[in-house]
């Protein structure tokens, strides 16, 4: 990626979103890092008011010209914690912000965004269909609520999911690629970041990472995962639209080997609940962030 260029990246006091700061800001880049504390702008993407800060001192920050956005910021599953909570800052939050900052990358030059998922999206089972319906078409206080039931730790793969749905749908997109801003994701799977350390101290969380198969034999590094960002940040990424690429050791390959590639099946009863029209036969409106 050539130098110079101007990138924001949320969650960027931690984990992933430090690590991506880090290198972009070693290849020469300005970084305006979001976080709760830390970072250059201090914001809760948790709330609509966070929301319209974070996007508000971005644009200020850049000049109104932002040439890319990484959104990292988001909070694990835990049996003491919310699933609305998730809701809010994972899915809610991170849509916000691609939403909101997307003025300003179609404003700068050979923008790009990319969006952090995760491999829990297509390897934990159980995710609960209405939810991912209710994220995908951006009701938030319905999602809030059957979060709060399934609970945080079902809630986490189905924000994840549905984020990745998400870029999928804009990226191709009049806004996006038609704007010339490219928007893809990354799955990490087991990363060692503080959202992973905080699931080994639980008691009832350490056990389930203990279970995950990695083939090669270790966890990632959030360098690793920050290096790909790089990548599709940049030139050499360009070919990238719309992409959600599986970053994680090799776990989904050996869990779900004959899943993907898969090939396109129109039959009514082949799309998932999220994409099945309504009763009456009206699809969801497509909306993706907060409803006003």
């Amino acid at each position: 990626m050539s130098p110079g260029r101007t990138i924001a990246v949320t969650g960027a006091a931690s984990g992933i979103g430090a690590a991506c700061a880090r290198r972009l800001a070693a290849g020469g880049h300005r970084v305006i890092g979001v976080d709760l504390a830390g970072a250059d702008v201090a914001a809760d993407l948790g709330t609509a008011e966070g929301r319209d800060r974070a996007i508000g001192e971005v644009g200020e920050r850049s000049g109104g010209s932002l040439d890319g956005l990484v959104t990292c910021a988001g909070l694990a599953g835990a049996p003491s914690r919310p699933g609305a909570l998730l809701v809010s800052v994972n899915y809610f939050g991170t849509v916000a912000l691609l939403e909101g900052l997307r003025p300003v990358l179609a404003a700068g030059s050979g923008p790009a965004a990319v969006a952090i998922s995760s491999n829990s999206a297509t390897i934990q089972p159980g995710i609960p269909g209405d939810l991912v319906a209710a994220l995908s078409a951006g009701d938030e206080p319905a999602a809030r609520d059957l979060a709060d039931r399934a609970g945080s730790m079902l809630t986490y793969p189905a924000t994840k999911l549905a984020l990745a749905l998400t870029v999928r749908r804009l990226a191709t997109g009049p806004g996006w690629a038609g704007a010339g801003i490219r928007l893809n994701a990354i799955a990490p799977g087991m990363v060692e970041t503080p959202l992973v350390a905080e699931g080994r101290a639980d008691p009832e969380v350490a056990p389930f990472l203990e279970m995950l198969p990695i083939p090669i034999g270790r966890t990632g590094r959030p360098e690793e995962i920050a290096a790909l960002v790089d990548l599709l940040l940049g030139p050499d990424g360009g070919y990238f639209c719309g992409s959600v690429l599986t970053v994680d050791g090799g776990s989904e390959a050996l869990l779900r080997p004959g899943d993907w590639p898969a090939a396109w099946d129109l039959g009514p009863d082949a799309a998932p609940p999220w994409r099945r029209p309504a009763p009456g036969g009206r699809g969801r409106s497509g909306r993706t962030g907060p409803r006003s």
